[in-house]
């Protein structure tokens, strides 16, 4: 009786937080009817942002069902709203390929997704909601985003710029290869957060075209000297490290 009446808590909590992602899906797909009522979104914008709420869906499910979250939470609500937000942009920036897009839309959307990225991880803490699960799905929707503004960026600054939102997911399939570069977590790092949160910033300060050519390019190019400095300093640590483990053993 006990381990069926586990099985079938089991059972409601998947179901719950597979309900959870439905919504999130469901509030991608209504964002972009918004988007293709209020701007016309075309083709490509349409096809792309239901690529993105589809693979949130699949990859997010897929973590829930290997995790075991008691319930989604309000910090995890937060992060899958300001996703649903990166799906509008990468709409946006798709669409942008065949016609302008509406900046102002763009840089509303990525606005507030900026601003929420500060407000999941506080809701965590107050609510002891924090998980590894939560901490990576922020992570990857930060990463998704720096990607897609950087390839916005790009198209008028050069390829040059797309470093700035390759280099993380270079260093991942590097440390495919490397597994040492996958020794962690982290310390803890003040100077790292504020280089990431600073190349969103610059790359939709500079999308916007609030700055003029010149100095746009000059904060553009420094983001991405700092972020190079700030993954450096993390390898140089995990080199470290990886040289001290046969040492201390």
């Amino acid at each position: 009786m006990a381990l069926n009446n586990a099985y079938d808590t089991r059972l409601l909590r998947h179901e719950l937080l597979r309900h959870e992602t439905a919504v999130g899906a469901g509030a991608q797909v209504l964002l972009l009817a918004l988007l293709g009522t209020a701007i016309g979104l075309g083709p490509a914008g349409w096809l792309t942002g239901l690529a993105f709420a589809v693979g949130t869906w699949a990859v997010l499910t897929r973590a829930l069902r290997r995790s075991w979250l008691q319930s989604f939470g309000a910090a995890n609500r937060v992060t899958l709203a300001r996703a649903t937000l990166v799906g509008g942009v990468t709409a946006l920036v798709a669409d942008s390929f065949e016609s302008p897009p509406p900046v102002t839309v763009l840089v509303a959307l990525t606005t507030v997704a900026l601003i929420l990225d500060a407000v999941d991880g506080k809701v965590a803490r107050r609510t002891g909601t924090s998980s590894a699960l939560g901490a990576r799905f922020d992570m990857e929707v930060d990463a998704f985003l720096i990607l897609v503004l950087s390839i916005y960026v790009a198209t008028s600054m050069g390829p040059w710029v797309l470093l700035i939102g390759a280099l993380r997911y270079a260093f991942v399939a590097a440390a495919r290869v490397m597994p040492w570069l996958s020794y962690g977590p982290l310390p803890p790092s003040t100077a790292r957060k504020t280089v990431a949160a600073l190349q969103g910033i610059v790359l939709l300060v500079a999308g916007a075209g609030i700055l003029p050519p010149l100095p746009a390019f000059a904060a553009v190019l420094m983001a991405l000297m700092l972020l190079i400095w700030s993954f450096g300093r993390d390898i140089r640590w995990l080199w470290r490290v990886r040289v001290q483990e046969p040492t201390a053993g």
